[in-house]
């Protein structure tokens, strides 16, 4: 039976190690991020993957950093046959890449060489891309660098946002390990080598970047939205006050207005200029310190004052 270290973190990872645990494989350890305070009271809270790995009774290591830490000497002293990560979050040092017999595989949410780094997801929305999907790749000292080992796709509609594509994602992800999986352990896998000159990269979202820019057409503010949510969110300020914008619509519609301008308050929702004359309906938002508001209840309470020819920054 193949001895597997798993590490992962967030709910992307869970499906990739219960479809381990189900297919019969040894998991011998699940690696994983401390706990963390989570939400405005700041209650502790264990990742998904360190309550999935409890579940199956599977003894978890949660490192603040992998590399030179006790739980790393532990991990080599298991003489483990492969390390499958997915989602981890942290760089693993070459000692530790090196020191199961089969190596380490990573399973990536992006179509490498595009996108790599921690955010390919976010990114693939943001930049309205027609498809993304899952490469399953050996793992290297360079960032997401390693040979390809699988890769498949699978479309980006123009309702998805990274919640769903998370999800599907992961399903996918799971399902070509567990069938890459035995070919790769018995040597049948040809390994294909990225090509360097298509890389591109999709570092963690900057709070510069989450911010919306009104000179940009609807489609890309709603892609930026799309691709926001559900974490970390795009916002806007509004009378000096940061308002996060939840939920958007693109409208076939031109305006002479300037970019930022409301434009129109109707009963539900309200319509606001964008660049290239284009219009982005607003559904659901966030003003500061409440919660996620449908448009219409927005401008029956703190946003009652609103009026068309109001500027959002």
């Amino acid at each position: 039976m193949t001895k597997i270290i798993f590490m992962g973190t967030p709910g992307f990872s869970v499906p990739i190690l219960n479809g381990l645990v189900a297919e019969g494989y040894d998991v011998l350890r699940v690696v994983t991020q401390p706990d963390r305070p989570v939400g405005r009271k700041k209650v502790l809270t264990p990742p998904p993957v360190k309550e999935a790995a409890l579940e199956h009774g599977i003894k978890v290591l949660q490192p603040e950093k992998i590399s030179g830490s006790p739980e790393m000497e532990e991990i080599i002293s298991l003489n483990p046959d492969l390390i499958v990560t997915a989602a981890f979050g942290q760089f693993l040092p070459e000692t530790l890449l090196k020191a199961p017999k089969l190596g380490a595989i990573n399973v990536h949410a992006s179509l490498l060489p595009k996108y790599r780094g921690g955010a390919p997801v976010h990114y693939s929305i943001i930049k309205g891309d027609s498809e993304t999907g899952v490469t399953i790749m050996r793992m290297v000292k360079k960032m997401d660098a390693g040979d390809m080992l699988s890769q498949k796709a699978i479309p980006i509609s123009k309702t998805d946002d990274v919640g769903s594509m998370f999800d599907k994602l992961s399903l996918l992800g799971k399902d070509m390990l567990l069938e890459m999986l035995p070919e790769f352990i018995a040597g049948n896998i040809k390994e294909i080598p990225q090509d360097e000159t298509l890389v591109t990269y999709s570092p963690n979202i900057t709070r510069e970047e989450e911010q919306i820019d009104w000179n940009k057409t609807s489609e890309l503010i709603d892609c930026q939205v799309r691709g926001m949510r559900p974490w970390p969110v795009a916002f806007t300020t509004y009378q000096e006050t940061r308002v996060k914008l939840w939920d958007t619509t693109p409208l076939d519609e031109t305006t002479t207005k300037a970019p930022g301008t409301i434009i129109k308050i109707n009963k539900k929702n309200f319509l606001v200029a964008c660049g290239e004359g284009t219009v982005l309906q607003i559904n659901d938002l966030q003003p500061a310190g409440k919660g996620r508001l449908k448009a219409v209840e927005y401008l029956n309470g703190v946003g009652r004052t609103m009026e068309e020819g109001h500027i959002f920054e």
